[in-house]
């Protein structure tokens, strides 16, 4: 055996044990992260001075590298996102009790079930009417951070 194999077989060995090792190994998985109504809610007065009063729940605003923006807001009796010109496609569904959405100065009625995409360059402010809680969720791309 020369000085060349016998350096080489061990390193073969090695680098074969090293191969079945990893092939044996779960790849890490990507992970989770769990958030409650209770944990996030926050009282705030209706957005883009919307007036009123709302409670906004804004789910994974802490979680790193995370470019969706998936929020919950529930807008009490009277109050309402003001009208204001949008950045990005938006999202709102309605989830429970009613209102009236303004886009681009045409109104229309919402209530549960009802989803309404707005695009970049378009304007839109909602009002809750009605007895109940506007309940909705409003989801859209940010830059990660």
């Amino acid at each position: 055996m020369t000085t060349r194999t016998a350096i080489a077989l061990p390193l073969l060995v090695l680098g074969l044990g090293w191969t079945q090792t990893q092939a044996r190994q779960t790849p890490a998985r990507g992970g989770y992260v769990v958030e409650h109504d209770a944990d996030v809610a926050l009282d705030e007065p209706g957005t883009h001075n919307g007036g009123g009063q709302t409670v906004g729940y804004s789910f994974f605003a802490k979680t790193p590298k995370l470019s969706l923006v998936f929020r919950k807001r529930a807008l009490k009796p009277g109050s309402g996102i003001g009208y204001h010109e949008q950045k990005e496609d938006e999202i709102y569904y309605v989830l429970s009790g009613r209102g009236m959405m303004t886009v681009d100065d045409k109104s229309f009625e919402v209530g549960p079930g009802t989803a309404v995409l707005t695009r970049p360059g378009s304007s839109h402010g909602l009002q809750q009417t009605g007895a109940e809680d506007l309940v909705i969720m409003i989801n859209y791309l940010q830059e990660a951070r």
